[in-house]
């Protein structure tokens, strides 16, 4: 469909790459045309969008990833307000909205001034919640929230989370102590150490100085954890039997590429449960009940975000670089002017 504002003679700007490498040798930004909502469907005019681990991956190509398009507007997660509604759409004009799936299985994403979703993927932001929060949202609160679920954190549980300097466990660790869990959870440094601390981490486990089957033995009388929230299934597999007690509950929300290989016969007699997901697909029902709590949440202000960079759209290949390279704790946000 030609949008009113092409006929005008008025793109929109937008960050886009037309084939897959580097982020400096693909990644441009210049005009695209405005695009128009369908039945259903809404148009938001973009303050922010958030950059993921998926965004470069799927930028930089390989292990499978192929392009879904000739042209890509990257990112998933943003947040802006609704400017124009489809057809059986009322009510919505000027809401202010945060974005989930905004690229998946889809060409155009949330790194432009403009994106059309259906009405469902554009979420309510509360008024106390900031732009560059919503777009944090879609990708590591959701993953977050959908992991605590799965694995029944409670209060009686004790729950070891990978990588707890990660945005994922950051919300991870704030939700289990909501639910008064105690949360064990592994860094590299010490410097992540104090920023998984400062989610609410009661332990912190070094390991790449410290022996973490050990250490979490010696937190846990030798029984093991109740439940594992992990984020590299194939990395750290081979440390389950020296982690998890029996009938524990490991949430998988990532991998490294390739296969995995499994202490298969140890889980199998300790009646170890394995749970995978995709935070792109999520059942309608689990979908709901993560926005719903999360919602709740950013009402209540229950919850601290980590933004540790804001560029403008223009510099979109250095906020992919410093994702990729993995040199902030917290999440890389563009701001769209």
């Amino acid at each position: 469909m030609i949008s009113r504002n092409e006929l005008e003679g008025n793109g929109m700007r937008a960050a886009f790459y037309t084939q897959q490498g580097g982020a400096r040798e693909v990644l441009r930004t210049g005009e695209l045309p405005t695009p128009e909502p369908g039945p259903g469907e809404v148009r938001v005019r973009m303050r922010t969008s958030g950059v993921n681990p998926s965004d470069w991956k799927s930028r930089r190509g390989g292990a499978g990833r192929r392009m879904s398009a000739p042209l890509i507007i990257p990112h998933s997660d943003g947040a802006g307000e609704i400017d124009a509604v489809g057809a059986g759409v009322s009510g919505r004009m000027g809401e202010r909205v945060w974005i989930w799936n905004g690229q998946w299985k889809r060409a155009y994403g949330t790194a432009a001034q403009y994106i059309v979703v259906p009405g469902a993927q554009a979420v309510r932001l509360p008024e106390n919640v900031g732009y560059e929060v919503g777009a944090c949202l879609g990708i590591p609160a959701l993953t977050a929230i959908q992991a605590i679920r799965l694995a029944q954190v409670g209060s009686e549980t004790t729950v070891l989370i990978a990588g707890g300097a990660g945005s994922v466990a950051h919300y991870a660790i704030q939700l289990a102590k909501l639910r008064g869990a105690r949360v064990i959870t592994t860094i590299s440094n010490d410097v992540k150490a104090r920023h998984a601390r400062a989610a609410g981490a009661d332990e912190t486990i070094n390991y790449r100085t410290e022996d973490v089957g050990e250490r979490v033995k010696a937190l846990t009388d030798g029984r093991g954890v109740d439940a594992l929230i992990e984020m590299d299934l194939s990395a750290n597999a081979k440390l389950y039997p020296a982690l998890l007690r029996p009938g524990c509950t490991v949430v998988v929300y990532g991998t490294s590429p390739g296969e995995t290989a499994l202490p298969g016969q140890w889980l199998l007699i300790n009646s170890i449960t394995l749970r995978f997901f995709l935070v792109y697909e999520l059942s309608a029902a689990d979908r709901a009940a993560g926005i719903n709590e999360l919602t709740q949440l950013l009402e209540r202000g229950r919850l601290v975000h980590t933004v540790a960079r804001r560029l403008p759209l223009e510099a979109i290949a250095e906020a992919h670089e410093i994702v990729e390279r993995g040199e902030v704790m917290g999440n890389v946000v563009v701001d769209i002017a």
